[in-house]
């Protein structure tokens, strides 16, 4: 299974192909294609490709469905003792998106595993305090 985690509005979200998720709000046209390219970690295969701190060859194709109000979100203050109690609530406005396809700009090069990254920067680690 091929999937890909990016990062939109300061928040991460677990994509595969296909799938349609709710976002905060991005400031485009229902119906046009957008290439999503802060991507955290991508995996597939089996085999994960993690970005430092992203990653620069793999995007992610999605198209702007609705855009949209969420549901209300209540947040309620309280102080015991001193009869204090404040209700406020907001409905967000987001945007709905369908992911259409997650590529990988390089066509050669699988994706590394976890593994052989840990390996890698434990031999290296062992060569700074060798020497």
């Amino acid at each position: 299974m091929e999937y890909a985690i990016f990062r939109s509005g300061g928040k991460q979200y677990k994509v595969s192909k296909g799938s349609i998720i709710e976002v905060d709000r991005l400031p485009l046209v229902e119906g046009k294609e957008i290439i999503l390219d802060d991507l955290l970690l991508w995996v597939a295969n089996g085999e994960s490709k993690i970005g430092t701190p992203k990653l620069a060859n793999v995007k992610v194709k999605a198209k702007i469905l609705r855009q949209i109000k969420g549901d209300k979100i209540r947040v309620a203050k309280f102080k015991a003792k001193v009869r204090y109690r404040k209700v406020m609530g907001f409905r967000p406005f987001l945007t709905r998106l369908q992911i259409e396809d997650i590529e990988s700009l390089e066509t050669e090069d699988k994706p590394k595993t976890l593994a052989s990254k840990i390996v890698r920067k434990r031999s290296a680690l062992r060569e700074k305090t060798s020497s």
